[in-house]
């Protein structure tokens, strides 16, 4: 079976290793979310990529969730002491060589995606992943600071500010310049099925659907399209997505993200909609269905990719 997954953030590459975990001889591709990656200190950052890659690889700090293993900070400590800025992003060291490994490719000429290729041999994350695009792109969040409506970078404001600052809107700044990376548009079409992870609706999901050409080929694709709720009882499990849903005017429930996808016969994007089993919703035109949503161990999540598969069949 050929398996292609929208995904994003530590949600998303959590999801990841149910699907690995369920299907390990199966094709898998993951489109990722590009729309949170940054320049700092002159490194090209993609945070989402490295979140799966490192995730799937087991090389990630399962108690922070993100980074690496056995990180160390001395490099941060260091820039601090020199009153380098930004203090507030914290670069591990082991993280760092990624960082340094990308920007020399990048600055060298290569597409992210041949870069994010050449990062997997090290890790052999046992899926294909491929980034949204090769353009750069970056969300934007428009906020009052200071006494004035600022947009800010999206890192900015999540870990910075801690997404105090209510979000007005979000902008993904090189987005309407910038087509799906090579593979991404064949990796929707020769799908036997689609997923939609329960990643951030609006800057992870939102980003990538943000892409004509993706909602376009997921729209229009022979593959049953079944996305996952990342809201269980009225709050996301993990991330920001409360902070996020208000702004582009979505109700913070598991009703109100599936009505915000739709439904592929009203030209959305969904045949199926996984909620939580202690929640309840109705998408006009999908075929709900409540199953246990907790990502606590892959075990679990690969139980929600099962259910996720059955239902499209």
């Amino acid at each position: 079976m050929r398996i292609t997954v929208l995904a994003g953030g530590i949600g998303g590459a959590r999801f990841l290793r149910g699907v690995r975990a369920a299907r390990p001889t199966d094709d898998i591709t993951a489109i990722i979310n590009t729309g949170d990656d940054v320049t700092l200190h002159g490194l090209r950052i993609c945070p989402d990529l490295d979140s799966v890659m490192y995730t799937l690889a087991d090389a990630h700090d399962h108690e922070r969730g993100w980074g690496r293993q056995q990180e160390s900070w001395r490099i941060k400590e260091e820039l601090a002491a020199y009153g380098a800025e930004p203090s507030w992003f914290g670069l591990g060291d082991l993280d760092i060589a990624t960082h340094l490994v990308r920007i020399r490719m990048l600055d060298a000429g290569y597409p992210l995606s041949d870069v994010t290729a050449a990062l997997c041999e090290r890790w052999q994350p046992g899926v294909r992943m491929l980034p949204m695009t090769d353009q750069r792109c970056e969300t934007h969040v428009i906020v009052e600071l200071d006494g004035q409506r600022k947009a800010i970078h999206f890192q900015e404001w999540w870990i910075l500010h801690r997404a105090s600052l209510p979000a007005q809107s979000f902008v993904q700044v090189g987005l309407e310049q910038a087509v799906p990376a090579p593979g991404v548009i064949e990796a929707i079409t020769g799908a036997d099925v689609v997923l939609i992870a329960p990643s951030n609706p609006v800057v992870s999901i939102g980003t990538i659907l943000g892409l004509p050409d993706i909602r376009a080929a997921i729209a229009e694709g022979p593959a049953p399209v079944i996305g996952l709720s990342p809201i269980i009882g009225g709050a996301p499990v993990r991330g920001m997505a409360d902070s996020c849903l208000p702004a582009i005017g979505v109700e913070v429930s598991a009703e109100g993200v599936g009505r915000h996808y739709g439904s592929r016969k009203d030209g959305g994007l969904l045949d199926g909609w996984l909620i939580h089993d202690t929640d309840s919703a109705t998408v006009p035109g999908v075929e709900v269905r409540a199953v246990p949503l907790y990502m606590s161990d892959d075990e679990h999540s690969a139980a929600m990719v099962r259910s996720a598969l059955e239902l499209a069949r």
